[in-house]
């Protein structure tokens, strides 16, 4: 047998796997690569030669354990869950000590924690690496998140700064021109290490949490403009595009601009208007939101995100409901451009409360879990590569070096300052959207999350009470210290009071 020679190994040729071995092969790194079916293994090494560090195919899991130089690093990116611990059932045997298998799929953080914790106990090491970016990124250079063994980042570090994407160090701006065989070169790589066990896959799920709500607000910014204004997508597409040129600089921003400006090639309508007002989702952003209750920390934009795409998924019943209820029938007679400045500006503060709400779920995650877990730079990485890459994120970069114990985005000086002049437009927004029936649930929930957040007293003082009343649940008292409780003897309902 040839002596092993790949510098790395890589098990699923989906589309993500064989886009993300191309881009280790760029960059000069040998890779083997596996997948179950043979003819797909062949099919795409002969489809790629020439590529500057090399492809070597390999027909099953010893062959491609055997082909790699120890100690030996095995990226896995198929379907998580059931599909990945039976690959990693397939491999732990073939494995020596020392060896480092990397789980790039979307896995529940969970199931990384048993899987570091069952390797660690037999001298193998296990990496869970959240790569985000879709196909494009990881062709061209994702935003790559490893958790795991220290050490084992250390050995798998030289690949994973090579492939991400990199962003321009001065301004945080992605560094474009990615080629075939032509990688980006200098910039700010867009990968660092997250935490121990579970943490880099965490931190994915609060992306992909965080960039429901995205999509949402930006769904909700495209409604309120049809809805109110009775704007075509084209003419949307352009404010979309213009808005891209300032403090919304952002990957979706972009991409909804081209999709409003695109016409379908079947019926020459905009293509926007052609496509079922059905979502589909995988599930990242239901992850997040029962995570965010499990944890106590409130997430309502995040969770609404969720429940507007389950909504959209009854679109038979929305139908048949849409003949029975009615809403209000009155128009929108304002300024256009005032209330285009509007929609911007309550999509802004939206985001804001957004991305307040995933970076708390992950300071209340690195206290239960033990992570040490740098804000800053999850920003940092984010900037590039990742589906919610955004010039915003450079915002909270420097939020978080101007304070690196901020307790909510929304107390930095920036944050804070943009919020309170924009504020009136956001209300405004979320108000004529409830007059003319728009529903807006994200920006809306975004604003009560900001307003109760900012309540130095909520009502929760009545609810507590209630508690009390039907379930002896007891409460504290605002002229008692925090931590002491207290239970009133209430009398029976239908008992009457007497006044003394």
């Amino acid at each position: 047998m040839a002596k092993p020679s790949s510098d790395i190994g890589l098990v699923g040729l989906a589309v993500m796997g064989q886009n993300l071995a191309l881009n280790i092969a760029d960059h000069g790194f040998q890779i083997s690569v596996y997948n179950r079916t043979t003819e797909k293994t062949e099919k795409f090494v002969a489809d790629n030669p020439g590529t500057p560090g090399g492809i070597v195919g390999t027909r099953t899991l010893e062959e491609l354990v055997g082909s790699i130089a120890k100690p030996r690093k095995i990226v896995i990116l198929v379907k998580a869950g059931q599909g990945t611990d039976a690959v990693i059932d397939g491999l732990t045997p073939l494995l020596s000590p020392g060896d480092i298998v990397v789980d790039g799929g979307n896995a529940l953080w969970t199931d990384t924690i048993r899987r570091e914790k069952a390797y660690r106990e037999r001298g193998l090491r296990f990496i869970g690496s959240g790569v985000s970016g879709g196909e494009e990124g990881a062709r061209f250079g994702p935003s790559l998140m490893p958790g795991g063994d220290f050490g084992a980042w250390q050995e798998l570090k030289p690949v994973w700064e090579a492939i991400a994407a990199k962003v321009d160090p001065a301004t945080g701006k992605p560094l474009e021109g990615a080629a075939p065989g032509k990688p980006v070169a200098g910039g700010v790589p867009c990968t660092a290490y997250i935490g121990a066990n579970g943490a880099g896959h965490y931190v994915k799920m609060i992306h992909n949490g965080i960039e429901y709500g995205d999509m949402q607000m930006i769904s909700e910014a495209y409604a309120l403009m049809k809805g109110l204004l009775g704007l075509r997508p084209a003419e949307m597409g352009a404010i979309f595009a213009e808005w891209k040129t300032g403090i919304l600089d952002s990957f979706l921003i972009e991409i909804t601009a081209e999709i409003l400006r695109q016409k379908d090639p079947v019926t020459g309508k905009p293509f926007v208007d052609v496509v079922l007002d059905t979502a589909g989702q995988k599930g990242t952003g239901k992850w997040t939101s029962a995570n965010a209750l499990d944890m106590a920390v409130p997430a309502p934009t995040i969770a609404e995100a969720v429940f507007a795409r389950f909504l959209s998924a009854i679109k038979d019943e929305r139908v048949a409901a849409s003949r029975i209820l009615r809403g209000p029938s009155k128009r929108y007679r304002g300024p256009k451009r005032a209330l285009v400045a509007a929609i911007h500006d309550a999509l802004y503060c939206s985001k804001i409360c957004s991305y307040a709400q995933g970076f708390q779920l992950m300071r209340a995650a690195a206290q239960d879990f033990g992570w040490e877990l740098h804000f800053g730079e999850i920003a940092q990485i984010w900037r590039g590569g990742c589906i919610i890459r955004a010039a915003f994120l450079q915002k909270i970069t420097e939020a978080y070096r101007r304070d690196p114990q901020l307790a909510n985005l929304l107390l930095d000086p920036y944050f804070n300052g943009t919020v309170k002049k924009a504020q009136e437009n956001w209300r405004k927004v979320v108000a004529l959207a409830a007059q003319h029936g728009v529903p807006v649930t994200t920006f809306g929930s975004a604003l009560a999350y900001y307003d109760g957040y900012r309540s130095a007293r909520v009502p929760a003082n009545l609810l507590q009470a209630q508690r009390d009343y039907f379930g002896a649940h007891t409460y504290e008292r605002v002229d008692q210290p925090r931590g002491k409780f207290f239970h009133l003897d209430w009398p029976e309902p239908s008992r009457p009071q007497i006044d003394s």
